[in-house]
């Protein structure tokens, strides 16, 4: 699981808009979820395998993740 290349951060959402991620390296994700009308974030580390797979399917847009931005991510920061 090597990201050299890759730049960091990189931004992703799920499908359904409901929690937005940013990914600081391939260890370590930020994630905003959208609860009705609350706003939970909390910092990730990936210590476990399928906790680094996870983040993998999101660098590689799998199972549902899709692209997101800088802006969109750091917008739900803002309200």
């Amino acid at each position: 699981m090597n990201d050299k290349g890759r730049d960091f951060p990189q931004y992703r959402k799920l499908f359904n808009e409901k929690a937005f991620y940013k990914i600081n390296n391939d260890r370590h994700f930020e994630e905003i979820q959208l609860l009705g009308s609350r706003k939970i974030s909390y910092a990730f580390t990936a210590e476990k395998y399928p906790e680094m797979v996870r983040i993998q399917d999101m660098l590689n847009l799998a199972n549902g993740f899709l692209e997101s931005s800088k802006e969109e991510y750091e917008g739900l920061l803002d309200h």
